[in-house]
């Protein structure tokens, strides 16, 4: 008897341990689920949506593994993103803190703000009146203009929200993106900590990119006190459950 319960024992563990591989191995080379929690990318992300990064679309760095162990520089298998993806990566300043943001420039591009608008490579990004739109982070309710931008090459659309054309970073330099290196910036353009700030974010190295995001499966809008069990079913945020990211 005693026999069959140990044996069983180190079956259990070995079921656990398998589990936890698998697990890992999923993390590693296909998907990681990552929480929102910050509004510098409202509209497109809220404060609360959970969403999955494909590990596999820019190839893999040693950030792609958990801890990024230093075992290698550069990436394996690696894929230029396509401007307009947002990505996952790791802050260049620390090498550890997650960021998300949508990558506007690539390697070579020349990107500047001027008078609230986006300039890549001397042309102005198309942008589109699309209505007021109530934006919720982590303080107050704020007002904001909503407008459609449509970035060139790839014709991708997205929605950006703007507080005014005369904000902080509504006037920058013109940047030069770097060859092995990107431009990111937050689609709640007057409330993102970007790479607009070059003593910040700066540029991202190619590197430091942890996978795209795909697809938000759990958001909540967790306003009532956690003990208030009766209400948790009215915080999910159904309509955005499984929707993509563009």
């Amino acid at each position: 008897m005693a026999k069959r319960k140990s044996g069983g024992l180190v079956e259990m563990i070995k079921t656990i341990a398998y589990a936890m591989l698998i697990a890992i191995g999923i993390r590693t080379v296909a998907f990681e689920p990552f929480n929102i929690p910050s509004g510098s990318m409202i509209p497109t992300l809220l404060v609360g949506d959970y969403l999955f990064v494909s590990k596999y679309s820019f190839g893999y760095s040693r950030f792609s593994l958990p801890l990024s162990p230093p075992l290698w520089s550069g990436r394996i298998f690696g894929h230029l993103p396509q401007r307009g993806d947002v990505a996952v990566f790791k802050l260049p300043r620390d090498n550890s803190t997650d960021y998300i943001k949508r990558l506007v420039g690539l390697p070579g591009d020349r990107i500047q703000m001027k008078q609230g608008q986006l300039y890549i490579n001397g042309a102005v990004v198309s942008r589109v009146a699309a209505g007021d739109y109530i934006a919720e982070g982590e303080g107050p309710k704020i007002l904001a203009r909503r407008y459609l931008e449509t970035l060139p090459d790839s014709g991708r659309e997205h929605f950006i929200l703007k507080m005014s054309d005369d904000q902080p970073l509504d006037n920058t330099q013109e940047f030069h993106i770097p060859e092995g290196f990107v431009f990111a910036m937050g689609d709640n353009r007057d409330n993102s900590l970007d790479s607009r700030v070059l003593n910040a974010v700066g540029f991202v190295p190619l590197e430091n990119l942890v996978g795209r995001a795909e697809f938000i499966f759990f958001s909540v809008d967790a306003t009532a006190p956690w003990w208030e069990v009766w209400e948790w079913p009215f915080e999910i945020r159904w309509s955005r459950l499984f929707s993509s990211i563009t």
